[in-house]
């Protein structure tokens, strides 16, 4: 387990690298015409930071729509609450390197139709390589809706990567150009 650990950990840092080199500005608008996300009305997205696939103008397009839009928090004991945003910027405040929402009543996870991750890395079967700290599998392992996330182009893989018992399957992960969805 604990060199599964370190393995993630070595390969979060070569991604990062190779993400920074790789970096261009895309937009993910196109998975809001997805047949996942047609007739739901609760999303769960994130405030995108550095060079993180731009979440910004697909926020304010789920929010135009006039869907719920929530936005995780980290607790002290690094699990996610999820609060409803409207978008106002006033109402958010910088945590560390990210934005939160000013908190408000906690979304019960349960009600999530679909959830919009961020992703450093993914492979075929649907596993993906987050920031680290396990923050986002355990959030996921209480959703129950459709789970898609950001990338871009080049990061999907054929390759295995390191799995831990915790971690969790995404159903989906999109580039600036396509959703690969896998099979569960």
């Amino acid at each position: 387990m604990e060199l599964r650990g370190q393995q993630k950990s070595e390969l979060r840092s070569y991604f990062r690298k190779e993400r920074e080199l790789r970096y261009l500005p895309g937009s993910w608008l196109h998975v809001l015409e997805s047949a996942e996300f047609s007739g739901v009305k609760v999303i769960a997205s994130y405030l995108s930071y550095g060079t993180e696939p731009e979440t910004s103008d697909l926020n304010q397009a789920i929010i135009k729509k006039g869907l719920t839009l929530l936005i995780p928090s980290m607790q002290s004991d690094k699990d996610l609450l999820w609060y409803a945003w409207d978008g106002d910027p006033a109402k958010l405040r910088k945590k560390g390197k990210i934005l939160e929402p000013v908190k408000g009543e906690a979304v019960d996870p349960s009600m999530i139709e679909a959830a919009i991750v961020p992703t450093l890395h993914a492979n075929r079967s649907g596993y993906r390589l987050g920031q680290g700290g396990g923050s986002y599998d355990r959030a996921l392992s209480k959703i129950t809706g459709w789970k898609l996330g950001l990338i871009y182009s080049g990061e999907l893989t054929a390759e295995e990567l390191p799995i831990e018992p915790h971690d969790q399957k995404l159903d989906a992960v999109a580039t600036p150009e396509m959703i690969v969805r896998f099979a569960n």
